[in-house]
């Protein structure tokens, strides 16, 4: 079976990767597909961010890659294969169905995000270019990607205004960062996708700025390199 997953989460990662050829391409929810339109929301990234996507494709099917022929039967690559499918057979799906629907689009992500961090955890001590740092970028994004979904829902559906949609979006991404570097004391490509994230919602909200935003992102990066300072490899 161990050889069987490998396969599969090759597969898996390339159906992830083919899906925005079944699709229009994905830069953020389109404005229109909220009743209270989303036109330049505070919570979501600047648009350059999203280029991250091309990075976490091509790693995961050169890890996936690596792993089917190198390492087919290795059980140091064995409990982390089962979760990372389900998190790349699923995420095939979710660009057409973000383009239909927001709401199960947010739902579909967070359990992305759930099977990849079950991954990341189970990653074994082998071929770290190869077998963590992948799912390390790829946790980290949707750590921020799921967390501004939530930001775009609240404020989408009349919930909350905008700017304590996105306050509330953030704190829950940064929790989840902080207490995943916390407890995983690896990995630091998490950390600094989570980071990238950060930076982009920082220049997005520059031009007017929005200090209560940039200032929880600022302080999200500092958190977060002050607990990679704290950690050991």
């Amino acid at each position: 079976m161990t050889r069987i997953w490998s396969i599969l989460l090759l597969l898996a990662a390339l159906a992830f990767a083919a899906s925005p050829w079944l699709a229009s391409g994905f830069n953020g929810f389109e404005a229109d597909q909220f009743p209270v339109p989303q036109n330049d929301p505070p919570v979501q990234p600047a648009g350059y961010a999203f280029a991250i996507w091309g990075l976490i494709y091509a790693w995961l099917i050169a890890g996936a890659g690596f792993g089917a022929v190198k390492r087919g039967d290795d059980p140091d690559w064995a409990a982390m294969r089962p979760p990372l499918f389900a998190s790349l057979a699923l995420g095939a799906f979710w660009l057409p169905l973000a383009q239909v629907s927001p709401g199960w689009a947010t739902l579909l992500i967070w359990v992305m995000l759930g099977t990849a961090l079950l991954s990341l955890f189970r990653v074994g001590d082998t071929d770290r270019w190869w077998q963590q740092a992948p799912v390390a970028i790829y946790a980290g994004w949707l750590t921020a990607a799921s967390s501004v979904s939530i930001g775009l829902m609240l404020a989408g559906y009349g919930l909350l205004p905008e700017t304590p949609a996105a306050l509330i979006a953030l704190s829950i991404g940064l929790a989840i960062a902080l207490t995943v570097q916390y407890r995983l004391h690896r990995a630091p490509e998490y950390g600094i996708t989570v980071i990238w994230a950060l930076v982009g919602v920082i220049v997005a909200n520059t031009g007017p700025i929005n200090i209560a935003v940039v200032g929880l992102a600022v302080l999200g990066i500092l958190a977060i390199l002050a607990l990679r300072g704290t950690d050991t490899e």
